[in-house]
């Protein structure tokens, strides 16, 4: 045999007797499915957002206000000492309504789509806000048990006031029997005493 023909032979698939189309074709389990084409285009939902939340702060702006007010302005001059036949929307001005309900009717949803991102966020914040607040608080309750359990040890402890204090009574005391001749247990003459007996 040939290694054409071997490879060949082990690449072929066997059927069972009696295998229909559909059972041939089912789809593997073990493999991801193929990409399906969309018949509606695609975006990046968050790219989208971003878009959204850069107009929506421009529209928030007096740079916006003013230059809506002086495009408005040109517009209605335009169409009313423009020539005849030159003006482009005549007095009623039915297609500077239009465009101002069109900019608006999108600005609209722009500005909500900003504002639900920005809630997003405040809750995300907020939530890592609680998260440190109980952090905290759990490590202060900690440190106070820490600072309570030292203070309670150190009330056990001789400080250097206290034995300062217990040397001076001691070296009174001492002062006072030599001075009083009280004679001490190692100055006692020797020889038999008299609970001896």
């Amino acid at each position: 045999m040939t290694p054409e023909r071997e490879t060949t032979t082990v690449t072929r698939e066997r059927t069972p007797a009696g295998a229909t189309a559909t059972t041939r074709s089912r789809p593997r389990l073990d493999q991801p499915r193929p990409p399906r084409r969309r018949v509606l285009p695609e975006w990046d939902p968050e790219a989208f957002g971003r878009l959204s939340e850069r107009i929506a702060r421009f529209l928030g702006t007096g740079r916006f206000i003013v230059w809506m007010t002086v495009v408005i302005i040109l517009w209605v001059l335009w169409n009313i000492f423009a020539p005849y036949d030159m003006r482009f929307d005549h007095y009623p001005f039915i297609f500077l309504t239009l465009m101002l309900s069109l900019q608006a009717s999108y600005a609209a949803p722009l500005i909500l789509l900003a504002q639900n991102r920005q809630d997003d966020r405040d809750r995300v914040n907020l939530e890592q806000d609680r998260k440190q607040n109980e952090r905290s608080i759990a490590d202060t309750e900690y440190l106070t048990r820490e600072i309570a359990a030292l203070r309670i040890g150190l009330g056990e402890v001789a400080t250097r006031d206290w034995i300062r204090s217990e040397l001076q009574d001691m070296v009174k005391e001492l002062e006072e029997r030599r001075d009083g001749h009280v004679v001490f247990p190692a100055e006692r003459p020797r020889g038999r005493d008299v609970d001896d007996r």
